[in-house]
């Protein structure tokens, strides 16, 4: 063969085998998961067939950056797949830091991730299925119902949770955006945390970062949506106003929450004698006086707590670990309570 035709065959070779690993790279993640985990690797194609075709009758959530639907897949696992909207501005980068932080955690309280789905056009996770939903719908849905034992398990588990990220990991982990669609129960209705698109990996000797990507608003410490200022206390002022909002049953982006009347402001405002007049009516929904009295003293002591963590001051909010001592302690009321039949079931 001449040498010119050789280098013309040679080149066609090379072209068609790049095409071919092109293509090939768009039907099925790249061998190594981005997320560093051993599970068995999902295509594209069989993500697809699990959510058939990413079925609106499978969407379980949809959110600023994505969707998430329920899979089923070929060997019998429900799983949830988080599929991220490459369209939207932030959401590339968003993948990349979930699967970031998600290859440095391992706690019972963090939604667990099975494995991950990269190509040039498709980026998704494919994360354990929770059936019981999300804290935002069994607080506002009118089909379910949460008594004060179950919320305060709930808000326990996630203290828990942000405890495990801010003090047992490695490095510090802020999560940035807790709100109650972020919470996930499973089928015990035990909490677990998830969603870490614009969470922030802390070093060893910089406890404190500056970001331009802010969390949603209403759960924003102020200076997060003033300044951009990272830190844990970030996390503990959020988990204040999810407090909150998970006792008062109302959200902290309600409508009559504007200019300087926010759900803390509201709240504090109710202290220290009308705490009746704030918290989920269902919650007092018993008759006796005694009850009620028991009933009040308890969310008092809850509602004290959060408004400690939501303070101005990062400096003067309490350690989420504290937070979780204190929590327990009132949850031993309540089952001290429930053990006489006090507490409405």
């Amino acid at each position: 063969m001449p040498p010119i035709a050789f280098i013309i065959f040679a080149s066609i070779i090379v072209i068609l085998l790049l095409r071919y690993h092109a293509r090939k790279s768009l039907l099925s993640p790249p061998s190594n998961s981005p997320l560093g985990l051993a599970h068995e690797r999902v295509s594209y194609y069989e993500l697809l067939r699990a959510t058939n075709n990413l079925d609106q009758v499978n969407l379980i959530g949809r959110g600023s950056l994505g969707s998430v639907y329920k899979g089923i897949f070929s060997n019998g696992t429900t799983a949830a797949v988080k599929v991220f909207d490459l369209d939207v501005q932030g959401a590339l980068k968003s993948f990349d830091i979930e699967c970031q932080i998600l290859r440095s955690i391992r706690h019972r309280i963090l939604v667990k991730v099975i494995t991950s789905c990269s190509n040039l056009d498709f980026k998704a996770l494919v994360m354990e299925y929770m059936p019981k939903g999300n804290l935002d719908q069994w607080l506002y849905s009118q089909n379910y119902f949460l008594n004060i034992a179950q919320r305060l398990g709930i808000m326990i588990d996630v203290a828990s949770a942000i405890e495990y990220l801010h003090q047992d990991n490695s490095l510090p982990i802020v999560h940035c955006d807790l709100k109650p669609s972020n919470i996930i129960l499973n089928e015990d209705m035990v909490a677990r945390v998830g969603d870490f698109g614009i969470a922030k990996l802390l070093t060893n000797d910089r406890r404190m970062e500056l970001t331009k990507t802010l969390g949603t608003i209403g759960y924003m410490a102020p200076k997060y949506g003033s300044e951009g200022l990272i830190s844990t206390s970030v996390d503990v002022y959020s988990y204040g106003i999810l407090l909150m909002e998970t006792f008062t049953r109302k959200k902290a982006t309600n409508e009559m929450f504007l200019g300087q009347l926010t759900l803390r402001s509201w709240v504090f405002g109710s202290l220290p004698n009308g705490i009746a007049k704030i918290v989920d009516v269902d919650l007092f929904n018993v008759d006796r006086e005694n009850i009620r009295a028991k009933h009040e003293m308890l969310l008092t002591l809850i509602i004290e707590l959060a408004l400690e963590c939501t303070t101005d001051s990062p400096e003067e909010r309490l350690n989420i670990k504290d937070v979780s001592i204190r929590l327990k302690k009132i949850k031993t009321g309540v089952q001290e309570q429930q053990n006489r039949g006090r507490l409405n079931e």
